[in-house]
């Protein structure tokens, strides 16, 4: 099944400034997640920004924060963004088949998310190479689980290729230069 550009959408999870430096390679992290942003941004996917309890965990952090500051923002205090029923509510609206996940931590809210994504009749991509946990453990045991129940695993650049389709796309040739 091939992932349109035309019926999907972004959801990115928890990537924020008291719980980001705890990850399990953090940099490679943060540096895929912005190549992934700008290219969907060239897409122009919609998002939808999820942060768990601002007050305790801050804003998403500054890097990512740019590049998304204009998007949708969501508050939550449950682990799965979709037990947010102002979310939930808006990705239902939204009225796409595909929603591409990243942040953190895979094993606690983008588990969580997935599942429930999956529950409500979505199609989670998962995209392995922009989320992280505090061990790689829990990482690598996450994904397999969500690969395990139905979830579409991906990575940055297969994902941002896949949406490109072709060297004829007008964004083909600034996408190739956002991954090498």
């Amino acid at each position: 099944m091939r992932i349109q550009v035309n019926n999907t959408m972004f959801c990115l999870v928890d990537v924020q400034e008291r719980l980001f430096p705890l990850m399990n390679n953090q940099d490679l992290i943060e540096k895929n997640l912005l190549t992934l942003i700008k290219g969907l941004k060239l897409h122009k996917i919609p998002f939808i920004i999820n942060e768990q309890y601002k007050k305790g965990l801050g804003q998403t952090i500054s890097s990512i924060n740019a590049l998304v500051s204009e998007d949708l923002h969501f508050e939550k205090t449950t682990f799965s963004s979709c037990k947010n029923e102002n979310t939930l509510e808006k990705i239902k609206s939204m009225n796409k088949q595909f929603i591409i996940v990243a942040g953190i931590e895979t094993h606690v809210c983008i588990l969580q998310t997935c599942l429930d994504l999956l529950d409500n009749g979505f199609t989670p991509v998962l995209v392995t190479d922009c989320v992280s946990s505090r061990t790689q453990n829990n990482t690598s045991m996450a994904i397999k689980r969500l690969i395990q129940a139905g979830v579409i695993p991906t990575t940055y650049e297969s994902i941002l290729f896949e949406l490109t389709k072709s060297s004829k796309n007008p964004v083909f040739k600034e996408i190739s230069a956002l991954v090498k």
